[in-house]
């Protein structure tokens, strides 16, 4: 059990909650919420083994629940219920289903009583996955909508190149739901709000995105290889970002693969002899006369050092290469002040 969560032994309270009903349904019970062995049971698989209808299951289940609710041990675990009301509440008064269930207990068997408390209690609404939330749990329909809008409006404002630190998702959160009084509270509860986000999510390396992002849910070389260069903060030759992505994700990259992909994805850009940077950092495609061109259609005529400065800043290579190619007549002349210019 987590420290600091619960008071109470689940599997205890299950107990004696169960204790008034028939032993058949008991069982039917511990089955289907997989009270004692951490597995739970469909309808057919518990209907084969009474040789009954999943129907029947069903209905011996849902009569079941009633009847503890009805029962003088529902009514003497009030404070119990209470407990846990206000454990969901302190997490953020709505959850993910199973990482709220985790973060009371870290045992499955023990979850899973929890799980069946949550089910039986007056005070707790489960809401079904959709296509934007997994399932959850809230004690305030009214908030948890509010909750929901936030993160849809959160999404929303996000494109597929977009990757925020977790201060900045939670601060983008409790804007959109005009929060004040805010504290590390607060910011807790709104980074548990995020779990239940089927479009946000969390990439390797820490980041926040759009779930249905490369730079969020790497599938490949490519796009691991964007978050090595991105949380390095700086150039690096590809047989490094292979060791690295081998090394942070557990993945074999072969350095020539890992080549390859960098040249074909327009995320990455050739700064020198197999060094790559990020076309997010500023960087410019082309080989080293292109860069010259660039500079000088962008600046106008330069003196030879301010060129030599202004390349060294897209490009890892020698002086000599960006000279044999700035003095090239094919390409670039001098005016009158010896700056040069493009031909």
């Amino acid at each position: 059990m987590t420290k600091d969560t619960i008071s109470f032994k689940p599997k205890a309270v299950t107990k004696t909650l169960l204790s008034s009903l028939p032993e058949r349904a008991q069982d039917i019970l511990k089955k289907r919420f997989g009270l004692e062995t951490g597995e739970r049971l469909t309808l057919d698989a518990i209907g084969k083994k009474y040789g009954i209808t999943r129907e029947r299951v069903r209905q011996v289940e849902d009569f079941s629940l009633r009847a503890i609710r009805r029962s003088g041990e529902f009514a003497a675990a009030s404070e119990i219920f209470s407990e846990l009301r206000q454990s969901l509440h302190d997490y953020g008064g709505i959850a993910h289903e199973g990482e709220f269930l985790k973060h009371l207990d870290a045992d499955e068997v023990n979850r899973n009583n929890l799980h069946f408390l949550l089910v039986l209690g007056d005070e707790f609404t489960k809401l079904k996955e959709d296509d934007e939330f997994h399932h959850r749990w809230t004690v305030d329909q009214a908030f948890a909508e509010r909750v929901h809008q936030s993160l849809h409006r959160v999404a929303e404002g996000l494109t597929e190149n977009d990757l925020l630190s977790e201060e900045e998702m939670v601060e983008r959160v409790l804007n959109s739901m005009v929060e004040r009084g805010r504290d590390e509270v607060l910011a807790n509860k709104a980074r548990h709000w995020l779990l239940i986000s089927k479009q946000l999510g969390l990439n390797p390396v820490g980041e926040w995105g759009l779930l249905s992002s490369p730079n969020v849910r790497a599938r490949g070389v490519r796009d691991y290889a964007f978050l090595v260069l991105r949380q390095h903060g700086s150039p690096m030759h590809f047989m490094e970002v292979a060791r690295t992505i081998t090394d942070l994700f557990c993945r074999r990259a072969n350095p020539a693969t890992c080549h390859n992909e960098l040249i074909k994805d327009r995320r990455f850009v050739l700064v020198g002899r197999g060094m790559y940077a990020l076309t997010d950092w500023g960087y410019r495609p082309g080989i080293v006369r292109e860069v010259i061109e660039n500079i000088l259609k962008e600046h106008g005529p330069l003196a030879e050092e301010e060129v030599l400065s202004r390349v060294l800043k897209e490009r890892y290579v020698k002086d000599n290469t960006i000279l044999v190619n700035l003095k090239n007549p094919r390409y670039f002349k001098q005016d009158k002040q010896g700056r040069y210019l493009v031909s």
